[in-house]
């Protein structure tokens, strides 16, 4: 299944990486400077969306704890060689995208500069004044920037797919600040 993932908001998709005297949190590219979503992350995020859907459906813990074991697997486990569990690709920008970009001849930092900008964030303490050493940075994918992957399950698993997606709103750090409101849809065309 071909799924687009649509940016709605600012997003922080972490690397897990700093940059010294820069962002405390840098966003997840690749070695060109182009954003991507792992996949692995992205069927962390569907595994907790389907267990709460599996018990908003009355399942107890263990049915709950079966059924996912059944679609996805272990949590962490890699299920290449499974062709009965649910497989998640990266989410990169289309080809045909990158391709144009590429043609400019634009640097690593120049593309990243594109597609995130940076934040400041900072912590008010109880008094109402900024705490010391609370300045943070953080580099945000900009909204209205479209990721593509593919989601690999077999076709009486593809309506199940598609109703725990739907449930997929937010996804990255600081969530509770209005970062990463995403929508996911399958998509029948080439991109």
């Amino acid at each position: 299944m071909k799924i687009k993932m649509s940016i709605i908001s600012n997003t922080i998709i972490g690397s897990g990486q700093s940059v010294p005297g820069g962002e405390d949190i840098a966003v997840l590219m690749d070695s060109e400077g182009f954003p991507y979503f792992k996949g692995g992350t992205l069927k962390g995020i569907f595994r907790e969306e389907y267990s709460n859907l599996l018990y908003w459906d009355g399942l107890s813990a263990e049915d709950v704890k079966k059924e996912l074991f059944i679609m996805l697997g272990s949590s962490g486990a890699h299920t290449e060689s499974d062709d009965t569990k649910i497989r998640f690709s990266n989410f990169e920008l289309p080809d045909s995208v990158k391709n144009i970009i590429r043609n400019e001849h634009l640097t690593a930092n120049e593309i990243s500069e594109a597609f995130t900008s940076r934040r400041t964030f900072t912590a008010i303490g109880d008094n109402g004044m900024v705490k010391e050493g609370s300045l943070r940075q953080a580099r945000c994918l900009k909204k209205g920037i479209t990721l593509y992957g593919n989601i690999v399950c077999r076709k009486e698993k593809e309506a199940k797919v598609r109703e725990v997606l739907s449930l997929i709103k937010w996804i990255g750090s600081m969530r509770n600040r209005g970062f990463g409101h995403v929508k996911f849809e399958v998509i029948e065309e080439a991109v």
